[in-house]
């Protein structure tokens, strides 16, 4: 599976895509980071192949951000039986670069997964890694290492992940990442499913 991520100052119109989700500024606490802002407006496609989401993006008419990713998804002990359509998200990027691109990934996808899944209450737990893949001009081409996300029922919920035992074990666990350099972001994001 592929996904599309487009970040801009306000919302636009998006084309078709076999879900898109939605991601607005909300406020929890974090007691180990401050990132500053969140972006005003993040959406995300989902797509089953490459060249649907190479059409999709040919379709926007606006200068948003943009990088195309392959999803990783991961279990987790508690799943949605049916996804709401609003919830709070933990947007994460890394912007990299690592010093060895793909010895970073398989580290990170093979060990930080697992701490993941047990943070309290998670709901749903992707990773994306970057892709080569046709940006159109219209649109500011970014390539992060990586990105994920963790996803909660509630703001309250994503607040208590992140004040927890795991979120110890995932910060020890940080250190222990092969050598990269660049920001780090994390944003409590609301999270809007406008296609199921």
């Amino acid at each position: 599976m592929f996904t599309l991520f487009l970040t801009a100052e306000s919302e636009f119109a998006l084309p078709p895509a076999g879900c898109t989700l939605v991601y607005r500024p909300d406020r929890v606490r974090d007691p180990y980071l401050d990132d500053g802002a969140p972006p005003a407006y993040v959406a995300q496609l989902y797509f089953d192949a490459l060249a649907a989401l190479e059409d999709a993006a040919a379709q926007i008419a606006v200068s948003a951000e943009a990088q195309a990713m392959a999803v990783h998804r991961f279990a987790v002990p508690q799943p949605w039986q049916r996804v709401p359509a609003r919830y709070c998200t933990y947007l994460v990027a890394y912007e990299g670069p690592a010093d060895d691109e793909a010895g970073w990934l398989t580290y990170y996808l093979k060990h930080h997964p697992p701490l993941m899944a047990k943070l309290p209450r998670i709901r749903e737990l992707e990773i994306y890694t970057p892709l080569e893949w046709r940006c159109p001009p219209q649109l500011r081409r970014v390539r992060h290492l990586q990105r994920n996300k963790v996803a909660f029922d509630s703001a309250a919920d994503l607040g208590a992940a992140l004040d927890s035992p795991v979120r110890r074990e995932m910060r020890a666990d940080f250190a222990q990442f092969p050598p990269h350099r660049g920001r780090v972001t994390h944003y409590a994001m609301t999270t809007e499913v406008l296609r199921p």
